[in-house]
């Protein structure tokens, strides 16, 4: 192969896309020639002060010369997962990569957490991922080539006290992938995880505010490297599972990291 990373006459749908790693993705993945359905979600971007995120990342993708449509869905919605699937294969055509990477964070000790917090995450972070790879499998296997690339954490392994609920999600995503991995390698159909660890992200900004204080939760959070990552040092990983450079790679969790899973 010429280039192993080519996604040129690919379709990819990227839940997430607007902001933060999704975004960096789809800029990626378009590079690579893939066509891209972004989806969003208008009422998030909004909370994060970037309601017009979506349609600067559709603007920045069609410039490099692909296809691209955008789908807006809440995905705490019940059905939203297939029903984003629907219109990405509407747009494009079809989808033959999937990347799983919307989720949602509450921060608090596990004795509050509420109901409603557990539910909303719950839907968000691994119900809608079951609907998303329902709907999309289908399609892959019967073309004979699929990627997905589902979003980890590192919380799988390091879970943090305030993050237990999502932690316990994300692990449970991790298991889906694996169990998938194995029915649907044969049909060149290949399912993996990437577990990034901490990512100067949108959802963090408000803890990079008090620049001393962000220096700290750097240490903490990476000693090794001390410092985060940035959305793009994800897209080497998602570009190898994504592509036909993965026609051998299934059911792996790709660390993605700083070697910060390998502290104590």
């Amino acid at each position: 192969m010429s280039n192993p990373f080519s996604m040129t006459g690919r379709r990819a749908l990227i839940t997430g896309a607007s902001l933060s790693i999704g975004r960096s993705l789809a800029l990626a993945f378009a590079e690579q020639g893939a066509a891209i359905a972004l989806h969003y979600s208008a009422a998030a971007d909004k909370a994060f002060g970037q309601p017009d995120a979506a349609q600067k990342t559709l603007a920045e993708v069609k410039a490099r010369g692909v296809g691209a449509c955008l789908v807006e869905a809440d995905l705490s919605r019940e059905g939203a997962g297939r029903q984003i699937v629907a219109d990405a294969i509407a747009g494009l055509g079809g989808v033959d990569i999937l990347v799983v990477c919307a989720s949602v964070q509450t921060r608090a000790p596990f004795l509050e957490v509420t109901g409603e917090q557990i539910e909303r995450q719950f839907q968000i972070n691994f119900r809608a991922t079951v609907d998303l790879l329902q709907a999309a499998l289908p399609g892959m296997k019967e073309r004979g080539w699929g990627r997905v690339l589902t979003i980890g954490s590192i919380n799988q392994v390091k879970p943090e006290p305030e993050l237990a609920i999502y932690a316990a999600l994300k692990s449970a995503q991790h298991n889906l992938c694996i169990n998938l991995a194995r029915q649907y390698a044969p049909f060149n159909v290949m399912i993996n995880n990437l577990s990034p660890g901490l990512v100067a992200t949108e959802r963090n900004r408000w803890r990079r505010q008090d620049a001393d204080d962000w220096k700290k939760i750097q240490a903490a959070a990476a000693p090794f490297m001390a410092r985060a990552a940035e959305p793009d040092e994800m897209v080497g990983a998602a570009l190898l599972l994504c592509s036909g450079a993965a026609s051998y790679i299934a059911g792996i969790d790709l660390m993605v990291t700083g070697a910060a899973h390998l502290s104590r």
